[in-house]
């Protein structure tokens, strides 16, 4: 055995200690003909650590930019020497396109820590059903190989919704612990038959097709991912058949960023550190701008009222871990210690930490003179 292999010299990272590292790209694996995986591993031998079903944020530098994005991790936690995000080149997509035409075995990258709470190990569940569409595949498929990897007593269900035979993404590893797993049942549907044929089910998810792929559906805790429409359409069907929403789980891929207030006339904000009062204040633009605070590191700053603070931070030489910039992704999550702000996030803070004081930089607007905890 080599040095570099001795047990000893193996560095466990529990959730990556919250920080950022420097990755080395083992391997791209394709999956489809517009899907790949990219295998990664730690410059030293390093077991990974992270939920099934979390996400990190790459941070490629493209013509001199740092662009980062959220990426979930596809692979599992029990095989913890390398990770891996698998990756649809999106037309027109500025990272996915740099990923497949650039990225290659032996290039670094900055990657940020696993996020997320979307997983199964917060959210334990014995009888399981899987709904991913697409892409959308990749958290839960990091669900189930580690579930299937440190053989969990669960009873599982996995149905996935895919363009055509072609676009099954992870096709043969599915059928595979398919076929080795008497607690799995695997289920797939597809638009099209594509270039070949298919003996599956055939169209778009509906609700006749989930109550005869899965009859025991209102006994299972649901995980679902994939494209907004996919997601909506599966909100819809749960919806009318009276699914209970605690028992329901998702991840969300894409969709509208939130609406951008007036710059003219920004409108009056609810003061988020009053106590359920729901005061009004006024939030008038100063003609100078409005005026932020970092607290740890001093620097003090203007900006507009029409600049999220992520935009104001960024503007001025500071740095917030980011990744989605739509209000999703949870990830410039950051502790406003005083002043008024106004939020329109998509689901990437929970209620107790806007209580907290937290907010998602990426999509909160300064109203005045504002503190943050960075």
């Amino acid at each position: 055995m080599s040095e570099s292999l001795q047990p000893d010299t193996i560095h466990t990272l529990p959730g990556w200690n919250g920080g950022r590292m420097t990755m080395q790209c083992l391997r791209v694996e394709a999956e489809t003909h517009d899907v790949a995986t990219f295998v990664f591993r730690s410059e030293q031998p390093t077991l990974f650590d992270f939920r099934p079903g979390q996400f990190v944020t790459l941070e490629p530098v493209i013509d001199g930019r740092t662009v980062p994005r959220c990426y979930s991790i596809s692979s599992t936690p029990s095989r913890p020497c390398t990770f891996s995000i698998t990756v649809k080149r999106v037309p027109g997509g500025l990272v996915s396109n740099w990923l497949h035409d650039h990225l290659r075995a032996g290039d670094r990258l900055t990657v940020s820590a696993p996020q997320g709470d979307f997983n199964i190990v917060d959210r334990p569940a014995e009888r399981i059903l899987m709904l991913s569409g697409g892409s959308g595949i990749t958290p839960v498929m990091s669900m189930l190989r580690w579930l299937h990897d440190t053989a969990a007593d669960v009873d599982i269900h996995f149905v996935h919704a895919a363009r055509s035979p072609e676009d099954i993404i992870f096709r043969r590893e599915l059928e595979a612990m398919d076929r080795a797993n008497d607690r799995l049942r695997l289920s797939v549907t597809c638009e099209s038959t594509g270039n070949g044929s298919w003996s599956g089910h055939r169209g778009r998810l509906s609700a006749s097709m989930l109550q005869q792929m899965v009859p025991d559906l209102s006994e299972r805790t649901v995980f679902t991912c994939g494209p907004e429409p996919y997601m909506e359409a599966v909100r819809d069907i749960l919806g009318g058949l009276g699914f209970p929403a605690s028992q329901y789980h998702e991840e969300s891929f894409g969709g509208a960023p939130p609406a951008e207030p007036d710059r003219e006339m920004p409108e009056p904000v609810v003061d988020a550190d009053d106590d359920d009062t729901g005061d009004v204040v006024e939030a008038t633009a100063v003609e100078t701008g409005c005026t932020v605070r970092l607290a740890r590191t001093g620097i003090e700053f203007t900006c507009a009222p029409s600049e999220t603070l992520l935009e104001a931070v960024q503007n001025n030489g500071a740095w917030i871990p980011c990744a989605c910039q739509m209000g999703v992704c949870g990830s410039c999550k950051v502790l406003k210690t005083a002043g008024d702000t106004r939020m329109q996030h998509m689901g990437g803070i929970s209620d107790d930490e806007e209580a907290a004081g937290y907010v998602l930089a990426c999509c909160t607007y300064p109203a005045g003179a504002v503190e943050l905890d960075c």
